[in-house]
């Protein structure tokens, strides 16, 4: 297999500026979206501060504690940062995907996500942090009501608020066929998983796929910025 992938970022209908921030990879390795927050500017600042770490990872380094560590260093850097500058608030969300050896390592923070597509099937492979998951998970919410509460873009994790930082990692075995993809907020909380898996399962190329799925975004009014990124595992040759 060979892993081919794309990715797309959109200011949206309503905002002003992008805070939204996208890694790819042409080696087909290494892969990121960060949702920005803190607004006049400092939202894309600490981003781009979290993408631009994350790319420093080697491509023979340890996949799950690699990201854990460079996520943690982003962290302290935006910290270090709002400091010098005087900055209230500062932060991101992040998703991040490490492929070796047909091993997809993923890493997150708040609310960005990572979906698998196979056989026809689309897997939320990431768990939010947030107040409503927390509501979900408590059973207090039923899950097809997250996206209408009025709590929905409350996150209890980002990079940059706080000297202490969890990151969450996951590892997904990945076969000939798999399509993954990462996005911000700003897909999911306009484009449901239906309409989600329906623009997956589309005879596509990454790029195209990434487009189909933020023309969704639009379509449906995308009150925030709009991040996607999509991993292809090809047959070699």
């Amino acid at each position: 297999m060979v892993f081919r992938g794309s990715g797309l970022t959109h200011v949206g209908r309503v905002r002003e500026n992008n805070e939204d921030a996208i890694l790819t990879d042409p080696g087909g390795a290494l892969w990121a979206v960060a949702d920005g927050m803190g607004g006049y500017g400092h939202g894309d600042m600490a981003a781009d501060m979290v993408v631009d770490r994350i790319a420093a990872l080697a491509d023979d380094a340890p996949p799950a504690s690699g990201l854990r560590k460079l996520i943690e260093d982003a962290n302290q850097m935006i910290l270090a940062r709002s400091a010098e500058e005087g900055i209230d608030r500062m932060g991101a969300t992040v998703v991040a995907a490490m492929i070796q050896n047909g091993t997809a390592t993923v890493a997150w923070v708040g609310d960005c996500r990572a979906y698998l597509w196979r056989g026809g099937h689309l897997r939320q492979l990431t768990n939010d942090h947030s107040v409503v998951q927390e509501l979900v998970d408590g059973g207090l919410l039923r899950p097809e009501q997250r996206e209408s509460h009025p709590q929905r873009h409350v996150v209890t994790r980002a990079v940059g608020v706080g000297t202490r930082l969890e990151v969450d990692t996951m590892t997904v075995k990945l076969i000939l066929g798999d399509r993954l993809m990462l996005c911000s907020d700003g897909l999911t909380t306009c484009v449901s998983d239906a309409e989600i898996a329906a623009i997956m399962a589309r005879p596509a190329d990454p790029r195209s796929l990434c487009r189909g799925l933020a023309l969704r975004a639009l379509e449906n009014g995308a009150p925030d910025n709009v991040s996607v990124v999509s991993i292809f595992a090809l047959e070699a040759g």
